[in-house]
């Protein structure tokens, strides 16, 4: 017999089944950086992270996080991290789909911006395994200082088969690439590094300590060492050529708040073998280019936590009732799905954009801005589904222990600003281009008019700029997604965003857009697509 308290009645049903990729401002940026030919496979991976069975991977693959093996039964060092096979499903999946470094290798129009909207809706399925995957994109070009070991890794990198195990490198079908920079006594600053390499014949031998290594059994490594000439980039396998294993000997997985399906590790080198990529003291210049590539990916993994936090927030509304209606019909909660939903959209916009153009300036601003808009979101989003939100079974807790990572991976916001400053000091060509995006859109908003005007004035004065960093790079920020809005999105959210980012008719929480806006339009793009 069921008793009438067993009833269960106004509770919202899963959000499966539907096409991720059915996201407006996605694929008018995808269309929009030339690669409309990329559409019919951006949908299916989309309907594919929209089902059942992959939610359930991103669970099990976090629930089940990876263990570190340092010893096999006989006593032998092995530092090996096994990984639950949700993990290795969702792994093969981003790299058949070409998520990693394919687009380097794709000559098509628009190659990086199809691959850019394939990460943003793949990483809603599960964001954990993004990094190992993100780290493979951004080796490329970093790796082609040195165009003979580029000849040899790149293929690889690029390929489609993912085949995860620890041999040597060049006898696999495909490579998963890493990235070791950080150590305990510099962190970000990474010319404090200890860690040495002494040349050896055609190779260095590395013997240091690294304190945040992710994703430890990738094939390779991009890892910065001191040798005479300075702070050098390095080349470092986990097996060598002839199937032995490199001295790289994982100390610890780290316990991290999110990001839980992915190993992060110490990492110590004990006369590693490791090859010069690029020119001895010339480090730093050489990994930048895998560093801001992965900014990239930053900025696309913030944007992509926002929609999905949207998409779970409208579905909710539109499923619960309160005081006698659907949440979603209540002024107060469409105000607030609004405001995320044109948050979501402005940073879905200028990530699309960034992929095509890898704008110096505007990745630099971006990075910060977009990444640090990441946690606030996610939090609104979690309340949206009030109390169910806040059970673990929502996946909303997930989403929002994942969203402070994007912030500190890569440079946290200090470092992100002060990177803009210095862009904005060192390459006048960089900020040429970036106030000509911006001008581009002269005389369509005059709020935007008067916020690029106020930033142009700002910078006219360059005392206490590093006091300033913040508030100026916000602002450039917030102009760059204004300008894109206003030539490119929808006229409701470009109109709400005006006004609130940059006219300043908004409160400090979300939920706080001006009267007059269009809720009902800019609602119904957030909603996601059965």
């Amino acid at each position: 017999m069921t008793h009438a308290t067993h009833e269960v009645t106004n509770q919202v049903p899963p959000l499966e089944g539907h096409d991720v990729s059915a996201d407006p401002a996605l694929l008018d940026g995808l269309r929009r950086g030339g690669a409309e030919w990329a559409e019919p496979e951006l949908r299916a991976l989309g309907v594919l992270a929209g089902t059942e069975h992959v939610q359930d991977l991103g669970r099990q693959a976090n629930a089940h996080p990876p263990v570190l093996h340092t010893h096999d039964r006989y006593g032998h060092r092995i530092d090996e991290v096994e990984f639950h096979p949700a993990w290795h499903e969702l792994m093969g999946t981003a790299v058949s789909n070409g998520l990693h470094a394919t687009a380097w290798r794709d000559e098509r129009p628009g190659a990086h911006v199809a691959r850019a909207a394939k990460f943003f809706v793949w990483s809603q399925a599960e964001a954990g395994h993004g990094c190992p995957i993100s780290m493979t994109y951004a080796a490329v070009p970093a790796l082609r200082r040195t165009p003979a070991l580029a000849a040899q890794y790149e293929p690889l990198l690029a390929s489609t088969e993912y085949d995860f195990g620890l041999r040597a490198p060049l006898t696999k079908r495909g490579l998963i690439a890493g990235m070791s920079m950080t150590e305990k006594q510099g962190g970000s600053d990474v010319r404090a590094n200890t860690t040495r390499a002494a040349p050896r014949g055609d190779h260095y031998v590395l013997t240091g300590h690294k304190w945040f290594t992710s994703a430890p059994m990738s094939d390779l490594f991009l890892t910065l060492a001191q040798t005479q000439g300075g702070l050098s980039c390095f080349l470092v396998p986990r097996v060598l050529p002839d199937g032995t294993r490199n001295a790289m000997f994982l100390q610890r997985l780290k316990d991290k708040l999110g990001n839980k399906s992915n190993a992060s590790a110490e990492v110590e080198y004990d006369g590693a073998v490791g090859w010069l990529v690029g020119e001895e003291g010339q480090g730093v210049r050489t990994i930048i280019e895998m560093v801001n590539t992965t900014r990239l990916d930053c900025v696309l993994g913030s944007a992509s936590g926002m929609r999905l936090g949207l998409t779970q927030a409208t579905h909710h509304a539109a499923h619960r009732k309160a005081f006698g209606a659907y949440l979603i019909d209540q002024p107060a909660m469409r105000n607030v799905l609004a405001d995320l939903a044109v948050e979501s959209e402005a940073a879905t916009t200028v990530a699309l954009w960034l992929a095509g153009n890898r704008s110096r300036l505007g990745l630099a601003v971006t990075k910060y801005w977009v990444c640090k808009r990441g946690p606030a979101h996610a939090a609104e989003a979690l309340e949206c589904l009030g109390g169910n939100g806040y059970i673990e079974d929502s996946g909303m807790p997930r989403l929002f222990r994942e969203s402070p990572l994007m912030s500190i991976w890569e440079g946290s916001g200090n470092v992100a600003a002060l990177d803009a400053l210095r862009a904005l000091g060192r390459s006048p060509e960089a900020v040429e281009e970036f106030f000509g995006e911006l001008d581009a859109a002269r005389g369509s908003d005059r709020r935007l008019d008067a916020a690029v005007d106020g930033i142009k004035a700002e910078l006219t004065d360059l005392g206490d700029l590093e006091v300033r960093a913040r508030r100026l790079v916000e602002r450039m920020a917030l102009a760059l997604q204004g300008s894109l809005l206003v030539r490119h999105g929808q006229p409701a959210v470009a109109d709400a965003f005006c006004a609130s980012r940059l006219s300043g008719d908004w409160g400090v929480a979300f939920g706080t857009l001006p009267r007059g806006v269009d809720f009902g339009a800019i609602v119904e793009r957030g909603l996601p697509k059965l």
